[in-house]
């Protein structure tokens, strides 16, 4: 099926997270998953992993992404889901291949009642190295800075990770603005 990269120590303390993210970085061949708790400003990684497919009718293979992305939401039942947004390539057919599968990338948790974010490539890297076109190397870095321990399971999976801490970033965010909002109206 797909490798899973938790203990079962990680999963048992989701009772103290504010909420679970699950980042999610669209692809047909191996589409990337991170998940990880989030309590105040602490991150924690729970697991993550790379859904993959093989060659064959790209119905069986969105099918297959389908059924490994639900098993990753039923086991570790994200209360939030984060997805990389889809950039315009040379390729059309390739461009439009990867946005069928972006498409199994937004259904998923949406069927599962999450709300879904969507981020910029740009955004992504701004929000986890503090540059918008940072390298793959500098983002699996700050990734393995910001969550200690983790054991990355692909480049997929570190994408994903890094899709999740910027959602974070940006609920963490918009929780400050609506509280100081709130304390400017009373």
């Amino acid at each position: 099926m797909f490798p899973f990269r938790a203990t079962w120590g990680q999963i048992s303390h989701k009772s103290r997270a504010d909420m679970r993210i699950l980042g999610i970085d669209p692809g047909l061949r191996s589409m990337g998953w991170g998940v990880v708790d989030v309590a105040g400003s602490r991150l924690k990684h729970v697991a993550n992993g790379q859904c993959t497919t093989v060659q064959g009718p790209l119905a069986g293979r969105l099918c297959s992404l389908f059924d490994q992305l639900s098993s990753v939401i039923t086991c570790y039942a994200p209360t939030h889901a984060a997805v990389e947004q889809t950039f315009v390539n040379r390729d059309g057919a390739g461009t439009l291949k990867l946005g069928q599968a972006r498409g199994i990338a937004m259904l998923v948790p949406a069927q599962a009642g999450l709300d879904v974010g969507e981020y910029a490539p740009n955004a992504v890297k701004k929000a986890v190295v503090g540059v918008g076109h940072a390298a793959k190397d500098q983002v699996a870095h700050m990734v393995r800075l910001q969550l200690p321990g983790v054991d990355l399971a692909g480049p997929d999976a570190t994408d994903a990770l890094a899709i999740a801490i910027c959602h974070a970033h940006h609920a963490q965010s918009a929780a400050h603005m609506s509280a100081a909002l709130a304390r400017g109206a009373a």
